[in-house]
């Protein structure tokens, strides 16, 4: 597999959250349900990495990478935070398209942090985004 078909794996899953993770805040706490989810995440992940990944991989770590990657996951639990407690109070079909305005942050931060060269068709792409994003979440005034 390349990772054009590991991206759509990744959107199909997390599309399928969106709905399991509704279902699943009904009525519990969104920090307690936000929890339990990571700490399956957590088994989940080590499992995988302690069966496929060979053991010298471990040691290829350094300090930066840490650093990167504890920040990052300081960043995906407060996403996930934020993420839980706005389906708990909204509609599913509205929460993730603006949830999916990370893209538009990503490309963002990719070209400020990283350096990436953003072409235009790249900006016009992400425009489109934000647009669909705030016409899918729009909700029309009682009529």
């Amino acid at each position: 597999m390349n990772w054009i078909h590991w991206a759509l794996a990744s959107a199909f899953f997390a599309g399928l959250t969106v709905v399991l993770v509704k279902a699943g805040v009904e009525g519990v706490n969104s920090h307690v349900a936000t929890a339990l989810r990571t700490s399956v995440v957590l088994v989940f992940t080590w499992a995988i990495a302690l069966s496929v990944a060979p053991r010298e991989a471990f040691s290829d770590i350094t300090r930066r990478n840490s650093g990167f990657l504890i920040i990052s996951g300081v960043a995906t639990g407060l996403s996930w935070i934020c993420y839980f407690r706005a389906l708990q109070l909204g509609e599913a079909s509205r929460v993730a398209p603006l949830d999916k305005l990370s893209v538009v942050f990503a490309i963002v931060f990719a070209a400020w942090f990283l350096g990436e060269k953003i072409s235009i068709l790249q900006w016009v792409g992400a425009s489109l985004i934000v647009a669909g994003a705030l016409l899918l979440a729009y909700k029309p005034p009682l009529q």
